[in-house]
């Protein structure tokens, strides 16, 4: 098991340094006489009340635990760990597990950019990450270590699949834990987040149809993955609730990368039928199939329209003031702050209902989608898309 020297692997090492840059640097600055001891001298209070305060203990009044956390700040005071993990009985570290051996959406930016929205949250709190790197069959021994071990306190699982495992086996572990998605035909309970995928991608469909488009290719993710899954049903709901029929040949699924929407791209302009409109699964796929288009000299919005799911990555932005694609928008970096959040509340009061969020994304009208050009309409109007620009 490796932990967090193996992020070298993924594509956002320069956040994951970042972070610890900073904790690097708050220490630097922290005033080595500033203790527990000379913090409650300060305050006027007793040690075992500042302590209690820092902790969240329910006794602790709101304004008392305001002031002490507010003198905290000021002062630069972090609670001794080591004797924070001892007083509560906690590692204070949450573990999120990576398989790598096989082709992954994990690897990808995305799940970069959601570990640095989690990471801020569990730094608040006073928390640290471990992140295992690991091949695909090590992952449940891995689950199983860190459980016998107690070296977490909870768990993050990413990338949910359809019939997933490691539900049942987190629950027989009683580990707690946030799954990032859902998991087709998981039939206990169990504490998720995730963005209505069904629905965001029959919006989508529905929108280039709008827009007269008959032929509309789906450019998805790996479709053992849950969300995946899901975008599909989206669009094929929406098709045939038009009276389109489907068409097999203008669906793909595969890891989403900038290469493979160049490549599926391709391919599907050669077609005697050729699609008018693609619907991608990501931003980076829609940037391969963009390249794809203006390639073959075609203007991407005018002869192809493409309409892409956009997790608003930190680095990879939909153009500036004026989005390039028309997206189905939803911030995983703050996807990754709430479900820390969750987690972390969970952890606290482990006898609480199932957590479970669903999220709707914003549907951003940019440059990339215009009527089709064999049958142009203008473009809907009114509050069916829920269309917001930015």
């Amino acid at each position: 098991m490796q932990r967090c020297i193996a992020a070298k692997h993924l594509f956002d090492v320069f956040e994951f340094s970042r972070l610890w840059c900073v904790g690097i640097e708050s220490a630097l600055k922290r005033d080595p006489k500033m203790n527990l001891k000379e913090l409650s001298r300060q305050l006027g209070l007793s040690q075992t009340t500042v302590s209690r305060a820092l902790n969240g203990y329910p006794e602790v009044n709101e304004t008392t635990r305001e002031r002490v956390i507010a003198a905290a700040n000021r002062l630069n005071y972090r609670p001794n760990m080591r004797a924070r993990s001892l007083a509560t009985g906690r590692a204070m570290a949450i573990g999120h597990v990576i398989p790598i051996s096989t082709k992954h959406e994990m690897l990808n930016p995305i799940f970069a950019d959601f570990i640095a929205g989690a990471g801020e949250t569990y730094q608040k709190s006073g928390y640290d990450m471990v992140l295992s790197v690991v091949n695909d069959e090590e992952e449940i021994g891995v689950y199983n270590d860190l459980a016998a071990k107690r070296g977490v306190d909870g768990i993050m699982v990413h990338a949910p699949r359809q019939n997933d495992p490691r539900m049942e086996i987190l629950r027989n572990l009683n580990l707690p834990f946030v799954v990032h998605g859902r998991a087709t035909n998981e039939t206990g309970d169990y504490n998720w987040l995730d963005i209505n995928n069904r629905r965001a991608f029959v919006r989508a469909t529905e929108f280039l149809i709008d827009l007269g488009h008959q032929d509309i290719a789906l450019v998805n993710g790996l479709e053992n993955m849950d969300f995946a899954v899901r975008r599909r049903r989206g669009y094929l709901e929406a098709l045939a609730s038009r009276g389109i029929p489907e068409r097999s040949e203008l669906m793909r699924s595969e890891e989403m990368t900038e290469s493979y929407g160049y490549e599926a791209a391709n391919a599907l302009l050669e077609a005697d039928t050729p699609p008018t409109a693609f619907l991608a699964s990501s931003i980076i796929t829609a940037n391969g199939i963009r390249r794809a288009i203006e390639a073959r000299g075609l203007v991407l919005g005018r002869d192809v329209s493409v309409v892409t799911h956009d997790d608003d990555l930190s680095y990879f932005r939909n153009g500036a003031d004026t989005p390039i694609f028309t997206a189905l928008r939803s911030s995983v970096r703050q996807a990754g702050r709430r479900a820390a959040e969750m987690l972390l509340d969970l952890i606290e009061d482990r006898r609480r209902a199932p957590m479970q969020e669903l999220m709707e994304v914003d549907f951003i009208l940019g440059e990339s989608t215009g009527p089709a050009p064999s049958r142009a309409v203008s473009p809907p109007t009114g509050e069916r898309h829920e269309i917001h620009t930015r």
